[in-house]
C-alpha cells in the first residue's frame, strides 16, 4: 500500500460509486481531483499519461487504475476531466468528436482557466455534457492538493441546465463554486495569473536580492512580511498600500532604481512597472500626495525616458519637471517643453497573463505538447494549470 495515496472514508467505501471517472492529463490537477472525487464515493476508472513524471503522479494518487489512451479513458468513463495544457486543449476536443470517441450523455468537463464551456462544442454536438471547472489553486503533483482543494474556489462555467451538476461536483471535491460568464473567462484566468503567478516572479527576485545582500534565510525574513501584506490586502484592497512608492519617497525610490542597476540589471523593469502601477492606485485612493507624486513620477518616467550617454540615467536633480496633474499623468511619460525632444513613445508591453501556449499554468508546468489529430493513437500529457493558478494551475 502506497502510504502517501489518499484512500475513501469508511462512508465513502460503503455506499456505491456514482460515477465512473476518467482523466486525460495526469499531470498536477487531473489525478488531484480524481482522488478527490474518490473519496466522494466516485470511482476512478481509467487514466492517460505519457510521461515518467506523469505516471508516478498516476500510481501515487491513483493507485490501481490502469494507464490507457484519451479514447479508451473516454470508452470506460461516465465522468471524464480534461486536463491538459490550455493551448492544447481545442485540439483535443475536435480529436476525439471527430474520432467518435464522445458518448452522448457523458460529462466531459476541462479544468482550463482560460476557456468555459464553449471550447467543448465539438463534444457537445457529439452528445457530451460540458463543463469547465477551474480550480483556483497551485498544485504540487502530490497527495497534499487533495487536502488542499478543502474551501479551494473553483472557476465553474456551464449551460443552465448543467449549473446544478456542476456545483455539485465541485462541493464534492471539496470547493467552492463561482460562476463565471463565457465571455469572462480570459479576464476571470488572467486576473488569477496577475495575483498568482506573477507573486512567484516576485518573491523569488526578492529573495535573490535578499541573498546578494548578505542575507542569510531570505525565505524566514520574507514570511512574516509577505503574510502581514497578503492578509492587508484581502482585508483592505488599497489602503493596505505602504513602503516608499505610497509615501512619495522620491529620493529612494531613486535610490532602489540605481542599486537594482548595480545588482540586478534584470529587476529593474519589474520594479519600475510595479511603481508606477502603485504609484497609479496610490494617487486614486488619496494615499499619495499630489505634491510628493509630482517627484515621483519624474524619477519613474525619467528613469525610463532619458538613460545618458553611459547607459545610466540623470541623477534625480538633473531630472526635469513632470508637466500636469500627477493624479491624470501617473506611470506615463512626461515629455519636455520642446515636444520635438521627447522622442518616440516607447512601445507598450501586454502583460501577458503566462497561459499561452500550453506554457504556463498553475502548477508552474512548462511543457508545451504536440495536440494529436487522433486521440487515440497517442496520449496526450498534461502538464498543470490550476494557477492555474490560483491559475494561479492544471
Amino acid at each position: 500500500m502506497n502510504p502517501t495515496a489518499p484512500h475513501e472514508s469508511p462512508d465513502a467505501r460503503d455506499r456505491p460509486a456514482r460515477l465512473t471517472v476518467g482523466v486525460v492529463g495526469t499531470g498536477r490537477v487531473g489525478p488531484a481531483l480524481a482522488a478527490a472525487l474518490r473519496l466522494a464515493g466516485h470511482r476512478p476508472v481509467a487514466a492517460s499519461g505519457v510521461s515518467d513524471a506523469s505516471r508516478r503522479r498516476a500510481a501515487e494518487l491513483l493507485p490501481g487504475v490502469p494507464l490507457v489512451t484519451p479514447a479508451e479513458v473516454l470508452a470506460r468513463a461516465e465522468l471524464v476531466l480534461l486536463t491538459v495544457p490550455d493551448d492544447a486543449l481545442p485540439g483535443l476536443v475536435e480529436g476525439l468528436a471527430e474520432t467518435g470517441a464522445v458518448r452522448p450523455g457523458q460529462l466531459l468537463a476541462h479544468t482550463s482557466g482560460r476557456y468555459g464551456a464553449q471550447v467543448l462544442a465539438p463534444a457537445t454536438r457529439a452528445g457530451a455534457l460540458p463543463l469547465a471547472l477551474h480550480p483556483a489553486m497551485t498544485f504540487t503533483g502530490t497527495s497534499v492538493d487533495v487536502q488542499r482543494l478543502a474551501g479551494c474556489s473553483f472557476g465553474v462555467t456551464a449551460p443552465d441546465e448543467l449549473r446544478l451538476a456542476a456545483e455539485a461536483l465541485v462541493i464534492e471535491m471539496g470547493g467552492e463554486p463561482e460562476w463565471i460568464a463565457e465571455e469572462a473567462r480570459p479576464l476571470y484566468h488572467a486576473a488569477l495569473a496577475l495575483g498568482a503567478n506573477h507573486l512567484v516572479t516576485l518573491v523569488a527576485q526578492s529573495m535573490e536580492l535578499l541573498r546578494t545582500a548578505g542575507v542569510a534565510a531570505p525565505a524566514r525574513m520574507l514570511g512574516p512580511l509577505l503574510g502581514a501584506a497578503l492578509d492587508n490586502a484581502l482585508r483592505s484592497g488599497d489602503a493596505a498600500l505602504t513602503g516608499p512608492v505610497a509615501r512619495g519617497d522620491a529620493g529612494t525610490v531613486a535610490a532602489h532604481v540605481a542599486e537594482l542597476r548595480r545588482h540586478a540589471p534584470a529587476a529593474v523593469a519589474g520594479y519600475l512597472a510595479m511603481a508606477r502601477t502603485t504609484a497609479d492606485r496610490a494617487l486614486a485612493h488619496g494615499l499619495l500626495k499630489p505634491e510628493l507624486a509630482e517627484a515621483l513620477l519624474g524619477v519613474l518616467a525619467e528613469d525610463r525616458q532619458h538613460p545618458d550617454g553611459d547607459g545610466r540615467h540623470r541623477a534625480h536633480g538633473d531630472r526635469p519637471r513632470p508637466h500636469g496633474d500627477p493624479r491624470r499623468t501617473a506611470g506615463r511619460r512626461h515629455p519636455e517643453d520642446d515636444p520635438r525632444r521627447a522622442g518616440p513613445r516607447p512601445p507598450q508591453h501586454a502583460e501577458d497573463d503566462g497561459c499561452r501556449g500550453g506554457r504556463r499554468h498553475s502548477d508552474g508546468d512548462q511543457r508545451s505538447p504536440e495536440e494529436p489529430r487522433d486521440p487515440g493513437a497517442e496520449p496526450l500529457d498534461d502538464t498543470g494549470d490550476g494557477e492555474k493558478g490560483p491559475e494561479g494551475d492544471r
